[in-house]
């Protein structure tokens, strides 16, 4: 079922901090998106940089920083993602609901955040 990563969002105390860390060790190349959020682009994926205290969404529930989410690629559709996830037990928080990925355009599903 899953194909690959497309991306990673992990919370972070410092944007440029981070940002000139990936770009200048790994390479990695800086980008502003959207609503002036940063990602940092390499190869087929990414990484979108969510900033403590101002995540956006959709988000974990508690976002600390050095914790992180993903977003694996599938070619199995949306639909058949979501009653998967309903038969093995998992609620669904949100989904299929477009959104962008490392690429372009995408569908999600989000399951529901574990609660500590």
């Amino acid at each position: 079922m899953i194909r690959g990563l497309d991306h990673l969002v992990p919370t972070v105390t410092v944007v440029e901090r981070t940002t000139a860390f990936n770009q200048r060790v790994l390479g990695m190349r800086p980008v502003t998106c959207g609503e002036g959020r940063r990602a940092l682009d390499f190869g087929s994926s990414k990484i979108n940089l969510h900033l403590t205290g101002r995540e956006l969404l959709p988000h974990a529930a508690r976002p600390t920083p050095g914790g992180a989410g993903l977003c694996l690629v599938t070619q199995t559709p949306q639909e058949q993602v979501l009653a998967h996830l309903v038969a093995c037990g998992v609620p669904v928080e949100e989904g299929p609901v477009p959104r962008t990925g490392a690429l372009g355009p995408i569908l999600s599903t989000y399951p529901i955040r574990l609660r500590r």
